[in-house]
């Protein structure tokens, strides 16, 4: 599902209202989550166990934010509408709004992308302040609180066991309860809901996993004034390197490195220019040899799989629990899909607690997310299986479609409306099957 097949979001479609509300984790899934649950409950608390900072920094709990982030179309449209304004807000914050058309230089298939056939803007920042910003708006809400330095415990139950009516969180003050109608894990990777549901007799969910053995690596580097540029070449089979500048906040850019499949990226930062000269652009390697290294060392993030959980699939699922963000699935931050699908989730949960139904809203609510995660888990892992050491289970025809891609996107490198066409399927804007259209196909294989 993509932003043109879900109804935007509208504040007066949740009709009634509970009692309370808990989120397991601040990260963009949580956050967005809380949002769209102030509509439907009285109270919200948001349960983080880091200490989250007033400033846009990075934190413990979220490794990967000092690397480079995309906030995609979809993710962009969907929390300006959850938070209106929210793009003035980052602006005034420092970010920048960047022309696709003039500013990024996306190399793929052999050549750059030409400019797309209209304008296209998106933000650039980094990860922390995309994340600091919606924070900030969060907390203007009076009925939502985040409770920083909480550990999530336990889930609690009701008599009959097949519902969650609470959990367990350990903060300052020890161990406490907190009541709730609705619980949303949004702990990540590491949640432990899988294992709950095993251990309470709901069986554990089937895991999809596509091994790609990526570690980013990154730095940080002094932008001048006015220089926007922003050179992006992804890993592109059988060619296992890739990089990206992206230009953010505080006149820097954010450089980052990737390899995949044993191809192990800078582990220093006298490391970084080599690697660079090997890319087949020159714009990265630019930047790093005439411009300062400004961060204090290297940034590494290993990512060794996209990952899926098939909640979906359980016969059964408790009452009052609904998982969200990296707890369902996790795809290769290459293509920048995880705050765009997590934006795309929270408005699934908003129409899912907006519709009747008689059976768990969790059940419904995995259901619906599949719909979602199905769009970037075809693209994230259709692509990654175009490499031959790639692992794992890929989906039906992707081979096939990968093929018309790569020729798609050769054809865009002179055909600006094969660009745009290909930039919002990227932007989950539209779904992949948008670039069958018979148009499309025509400027695809026509010589």
């Amino acid at each position: 599902m993509t932003l043109d097949e879900t109804l935007r979001y509208d504040g007066e479609r949740v009709s009634t209202k509970g009692e309370r509300a808990v989120v397991l984790g601040a990260s963009m899934a949580g956050l967005l989550a809380a949002r769209v649950l102030d509509d439907a409950y009285e109270r919200v608390t948001v349960v983080e166990r880091d200490a989250l900072p007033t400033a846009p920094e990075t934190r413990a709990g979220v490794p990967q934010g000092k690397h480079v982030h995309v906030l995609l179309e979809a993710g962009r449209s969907t929390i300006s509408d959850l938070f209106p304004g929210y793009g003035e807000d980052l602006v005034d914050a420092g970010a920048l709004i960047i022309d696709v058309g003039q500013e990024l230089r996306h190399y793929d298939e052999g050549g750059y992308l030409t400019p797309p056939a209209t304008r296209m803007e998106m933000y650039c920042a980094s990860r922390p302040l995309l994340e600091t910003v919606v924070r900030r708006r969060l907390a203007d809400l009076d009925g939502v609180t985040v409770r920083d330095e909480t550990q999530f415990a336990a889930y609690r139950t009701d008599a009959a066991g097949d519902r969650i009516d609470g959990v367990r969180v350990r903060g300052d003050d020890g161990l406490e309860t907190l009541d709730a109608d609705l619980v949303v894990d949004a702990t990540g990777r590491t949640s432990r809901t899988p294992a709950w549901l095993a251990e309470n007799g709901y069986g554990e969910p089937p895991v999809e996993e596509v091994e790609i053995d990526m570690v980013y690596s990154t730095v940080r580097v002094d932008r001048p004034e006015g220089d926007r540029r922003m050179p992006f070449v992804p890993q592109s089979a059988p060619r296992t390197r890739g990089g990206a500048a992206f230009p953010v906040e505080g006149g820097e850019w954010v450089v980052t490195l990737g390899g995949m499949h044993e191809m192990d990226p800078p582990a220093t930062v006298e490391e970084f220019l080599p690697y660079a000269r090997e890319l087949p652009i020159e714009e990265i390697e630019a930047i790093l040899a005439s411009h300062e290294v400004v961060s204090a060392g290297v940034e590494r993030y290993p990512f060794p799989s996209n990952r899926r959980v098939r909640y979906e699939e359980l016969d059964r699922f408790p009452g009052g629990l609904v998982v969200v963000g990296d707890a369902v699935a996790s795809f290769n931050p290459i293509y920048g899909q995880g705050m765009s699908v997590a934006a795309l989730v929270a408005l699934t949960l908003h129409e899912t607690l907006a519709a009747s139904g008689g059976r768990p809203i969790g059940e419904r609510f995995a259901e619906r997310t599949a719909d979602v995660v199905d769009i970037a888990w075809q693209m994230a892992v259709g692509s990654d299986a175009a490499f031959e050491e790639t692992t794992g289970p890929t989906p039906p025809g992707a081979s096939m479609f990968d093929t018309y891609l790569s020729r798609l996107v050769r054809q865009a490198h002179t055909d600006p409306h094969l660009s745009e066409a290909f930039y919002r399927v990227v932007g989950m804007e539209v779904a992949p099957t948008d670039l069958l259209r018979p148009g499309t196909v025509w400027r695809t294989v026509t010589p």
